[in-house]
């Protein structure tokens, strides 16, 4: 499967390389896991997960305090600073108690079967002033007016998901009260290095001078908590890439 998306990507965005690939600020290394000078407590939902054990990992390294829920926790490793929580996050009246008393909340969890304003009302009904969405590519454009999702190309196993996950977007844009950001990885996102080398963007796929579009999980990680501790997307959609 991950071969066939990667060719998907390939000939995808070949063709859309000239249209895309000036979007972003320049590499900068943000490598970086010094310890915060303000550590926070921070839920992340989803942290038996790929992205969320590795968006943990960044968190516990800086210092901050983390409480990690998911259905299945058994397997999450014991870490210093870490708690966990057995919890659906569709289960409002057990996810507002575990969120009460934090100053963020990160989500990492499948779009598909969520709701997005039930998560936002669990949020503010638990006082936590600030939502980080892990995100998806397929909302991001390819062209002015062209979503990635929408091109011809784009595989129908993955179009639930994204489909999903764009309409997550388009309800936080109409959330005026809760302060909340949606980091979309590019098109390629696996676990990889942590190099802290990646540049930022908004709502254009991110595309290397090779018609690559790919973030690892741990350099997406090192963006979401940059954004924790220093927020510049205030109710706002970015994206992150090489």
């Amino acid at each position: 499967m991950i071969r066939s998306m990667q060719l998907f990507y390939t000939t995808l965005l070949l063709a859309f390389a000239g249209l895309v690939f000036a979007s972003g600020e320049p590499a900068a290394d943000r490598s970086s896991s010094a310890k915060s000078e303000h550590p926070m407590k921070i839920v992340v939902l989803g942290i038996s997960g790929r992205a969320g054990s590795r968006i943990a990992h960044e968190l516990l390294q800086r210092g901050h305090h983390v409480t990690g829920i998911a259905r299945q926790v058994g397997e999450v490793p014991a870490q210093q600073g870490l708690q966990v929580a057995s919890a659906d996050v569709a289960d409002i009246e057990r996810l507002v108690p575990l969120l009460e008393g934090h100053d963020a909340v990160i989500s990492s969890t499948r779009f598909v079967g969520s709701d997005a304003a039930s998560l936002l009302g669990a949020v503010k009904a638990a006082g936590v002033p600030r939502l980080l969405v892990v995100g998806g590519a397929g909302s991001l454009e390819v062209a002015p007016g062209v979503a990635l999702i929408d091109t011809p190309e784009f595989p129908a196993a993955y179009k639930a998901e994204a489909g999903a996950g764009c309409d997550f977007l388009n309800v936080l844009r109409g959330e005026q009260a809760l302060d909340w950001t949606f980091l979309s990885p590019s098109a390629l996102f696996e676990p990889g290095q942590r190099s802290g080398r990646f540049r930022l963007g908004t709502d254009s796929l991110l595309v290397d001078a090779a018609g690559n579009s790919s973030i690892s999980m741990e350099d997406f990680a090192i963006a979401l908590i940059d954004e924790l501790e220093r927020p510049q997307h205030s109710r706002q959609r970015f994206t992150v890439g090489y």
